[in-house]
């Protein structure tokens, strides 16, 4: 089959001439014994915490121990993954490897672009200023990077969508004002193109799914970003010219790092997120492999093959549980494997390898704990209809474990409180009904709880061991690196308990059928007034002083066991109201040097280039002109998929041997 590069509408597309040998993607050696050998080592690690909690509690009648037993198989379980994808993470990190190679971290690629790529942000009510000077960021640094590495048409590769689903006209009469100065600003230079939906169908998977319907066509690739997503021009290029080489790969995603706030809460997360994600993410992509996720942003997608295998269906019944895929992005990973294309997880594209100093891939996140939790309930509704989808056909088995993963994300929260709760009750029932007979086998017990709360904070030492030993100065200095740690863990300890608490009562809501509106979320700085934090944490503190008492009274051991969960409760209040403050945030980073990250302690010059244009097009004005026009839209099919009686060979008529597509002209 012939296949040759074009752009243009009704010939064959692709990215290789006729009789150019296809780059061969690498291999993933050992991928089988890898998963294996995970699989292996949490059984056994939860096998063998099940038989120690076993003989801590042999003594209880078996109506109570088999619910005890497995809330902790469960819980401990959960942990035992994360640790031993931890410990994988840190060796690869500490090698400074590949993880999927098990090679030296790649340099740039530097063969010519032969594809065309569009970077497509979705927005839906979002402030334009951040939002598009975002975008103007990333794209100068696109541009910036091109000239270094000698690329000039990058104009005929690369171009940009804004894909608006701004229903308020007030609002949309704003934005487009804003894009039509981005359009002046960047003339000559990249186009970029501007389409506003009536009507926000499907919400984010909708309005990609119509970018695909009407421009996939003309575009190889695409960078999906969202309105806070920043990503250097380095990271971009790496990735295209990745996508051109290996073309089984349907997805590459990247490990997008917080940044922006400086609340009290933003800061710790920022720190944890640039402190023990790098390693992390190392480590779930070693045992992933070619099966890794999607998260919905600063990833690369295949257009094609999204639109042969991604296709959204619907979920049979009423929401919550039933109707729209909520947490699309899971699923269409899911779609993608299934359709025999590989999804990479690319941790090489990260500001913890100093070999790649201008690799950036940004987001921003909520800054206080209300609108963190409040994103956490549209997720956590997604997250469990995923839980539906585990039984359907053709899904890759890490493709089910990634749903089940994710649900897991929440319902742990519930398997907890189900697991503090039995303990308690258990406890005390035992000092009540034997009060000469020790409820629990002391040195056991304390070796499985000590034992318990190490697995759980290994991964955390780990990334402090890891930025000790190889950039400490990004962290401002081993000292403060390691009074941050410290202060992050405990500072996490206290959320754990809130944490808890509202996922079970957003997991209690979703099975009773309350569904939510999926909303965009609150992006800017935001102190919480006082009268905010009460109406919705003066239930916490009373179930914390609640359960507290009744410990004290009825069992002393379990009051002093179990003082970390009721103690986070009794303090919601000040913990979300104080954490919420930019002040604070601002002391402990500027005045005491604490929680600094690499995005701190190197300002990159993506984050001041932002900071700068934020300033900049703040003052924009009505000059009248309208956006430009997008391109004549082309119509094209992107099928949902079944759930159920999936045939691979049915997408067989999408693909060559080479892993592109080609259309028949009009």
């Amino acid at each position: 089959m012939t296949i040759k590069p074009s752009a243009k509408p009704g010939t064959t597309y692709g990215t290789q001439a006729m009789n150019e040998p296809t780059q061969q993607a690498p291999d993933i050696p050992g991928l089988a014994l890898r998963r294996w050998t995970l699989g292996v080592l949490v059984a056994l690690s939860s096998l063998a915490g099940g038989l120690a909690m076993y003989r801590v509690a042999a003594d209880f009648p078996l109506a109570a121990l088999i619910p005890l037993l497995s809330l902790f198989t469960i819980s401990f379980t959960w942990i035992v993954l994360a640790f031993w994808s931890g410990v994988f993470g840190f060796v690869i990190s500490a090698l400074r490897l590949d993880p999927l190679t098990l090679k030296r971290v790649p340099g740039f690629l530097d063969e010519p672009l032969t594809q065309r790529t569009a970077l497509i942000m979705p927005v839906y009510a979002e402030p334009p200023v951040p939002t598009l000077s975002g975008l103007e960021a990333t794209c100068r640094s696109l541009l910036e990077a091109a000239s270094r590495q000698g690329i000039d048409d990058l104009s005929d590769h690369v171009e940009a969508f804004i894909l608006s689903d701004t229903q308020n006209p007030d609002q949309a009469h704003e934005e487009a004002v804003h894009v039509a100065a981005l359009q002046q600003r960047l003339a000559g230079q990249m186009t970029v193109h501007y389409r506003r939906r009536e009507a926000n169908v499907g919400r984010k998977a909708g309005n990609i799914a119509d970018f695909c319907r009407q421009w996939g066509q003309n575009y190889d690739t695409m960078v999906v970003l969202d309105a806070d997503s920043l990503m250097s021009g380095e990271v971009l290029l790496r990735m295209m010219r990745r996508m051109q080489r290996e073309l089984d790969v349907g997805l590459i995603q990247t490990v997008p790092m917080p940044v922006g706030q400086r609340t009290l809460f933003g800061r710790f997360q920022q720190y944890a997120s640039a402190l023990y994600s790098p390693m992390l993410a190392a480590g779930q992509s070693f045992w992933q492999g070619e099966t890794a996720n999607y998260w919905g942003h600063n990833a690369i997608i295949r257009v094609r093959a999204f639109m042969a295998c991604a296709g959204l269906p619907s979920l049979p019944g009423k929401p919550p549980l039933g109707g729209e895929i909520l947490s699309h992005d899971f699923v269409e990973a899911a779609l993608l494997r299934r359709g025999g294309w590989r999804v990479l997880l690319d941790t090489t594209l990260t500001e913890a390898h100093t070999e790649a100093p201008h690799c950036h891939s940004f987001e921003a996140m909520p800054s206080n704990f209300l609108d963190f939790a409040k994103r956490d309930r549209r997720w956590l509704q997604g997250n469990l209809q995923h839980l539906r989808l585990l039984a359907a056909s053709g899904f890759h088995p890490l493709s089910r474990l990634h749903f089940l993963l994710g649900a897991m994300g929440y319902l742990s929260s519930l398997v907890w409180l189900g697991l503090l709760i039995c303990t308690s009750i258990l406890v005390g029932y035992t000092e009540i009904e034997e009060p000469t007979v020790s409820p629990l086998p002391q040195p056991l017990s304390l070796g499985l709880f000590s034992l318990t709360i190490g697995l759980l904070f290994a991964p955390k030492l780990l990334g402090w061991i890891l930025a000790f030993w190889q950039n400490p100065e990004a962290f401002g200095g081993r000292l403060r690196l390691t009074l941050s740690t410290i202060g992050e863990v405990l500072f996490a300890a206290l959320c754990a308990p809130l944490t808890m608490a509202w996922h079970s009562l957003f997991i209690i809501t979703v099975l009773l059928g309350r569904s939510i509106e999926w909303n965009t979320q609150p992006r800017g700085e935001r102190s919480l007034p006082w009268r905010e934090v009460w109406l919705h944490t003066s239930w916490l503190s009373l179930c914390g002083m609640a359960w507290g008492a009744a410990l004290a009274l009825l069992s002393p051991t379990a009051f002093v066991w179990l003082t970390p969960a009721w103690l986070g409760l009794i303090l919601a209040a000040p913990i979300v109201k104080y954490s919420s403050s930019p002040s604070r945030g601002d002391y402990a980073t500027d005045r005491l040097g604490l929680l600094v990250t690499p995005a701190l302690s190197h300002a990159p010059a993506l984050l001041t280039h932002y900071q700068a244009l934020l300033d900049k097009n703040a003052h924009v004005s009505d000059s009248g002109i309208a956006p430009n026009d997008p391109p004549p839209p082309r119509q094209d099919d992107m099928p949902a998929q079944a759930l159920k009686g999936f045939k691979r060979e049915e997408l067989a008529h999408y693909r060559t041997t080479a892993g592109t597509f080609t259309r028949a002209a009009p």
